[in-house]
């Protein structure tokens, strides 16, 4: 997913902040206010495809994409969660909430677990704890959502 908006990917800090100083973005504090505000909003329809090549689940609406969630893959059971990205026009649709959802339902079918550098996935794992089982115990990730 490329938008001229977002940061380039880089490792975020403990906190998840990509600015290594514990500093959100503008545009993960919106996401997190969404998976905060409105867990169950209805979002948009939208089709998820896993691109493993690219390392990002990306979420569809006919042939554009709007939204995605980049890892990495660690092993052969565990995928590093990196970040969510939702492009500004689809953003407080419940587009970031129901992408994280289905990710996660994805990891747990396939047998995975998950380590959170975004802080938004951990704030809708704080929100929704049915999901905490899937965090890599040996492998967290970031501990603590924001806010």
């Amino acid at each position: 997913m490329t938008d001229p908006t977002e940061p380039a990917r880089r490792a975020p800090d403990e906190a998840g902040c990509p600015d290594r100083n514990g500093t959100l973005s503008k545009d993960q504090i919106v996401l997190i206010d969404e998976v905060i505000d409105d867990p169950h909003v209805p979002a948009l329809d939208f089709a998820v495809v896993n691109d493993e090549k690219a390392g990002i689940y990306e979420a569809i609406v006919g042939d554009r994409e709007i939204a995605g969630l980049t890892y990495n893959v660690a092993g052969d059971d565990r995928l590093v969660l990196l970040a969510v990205l939702v492009f500004p026009e689809f953003r407080k649709q419940g587009v970031a909430t129901e992408l994280i959802r289905r990710v996660l339902d994805d990891v747990r079918a396939r047998g995975k677990t998950v380590t959170i550098l975004c802080p938004i996935v951990r704030t809708f794992i704080e929100h929704n704890p049915e999901y905490a089982d899937l965090i890599d115990p040996g492998h967290p990730g970031v501990t603590k959502g924001h806010r």
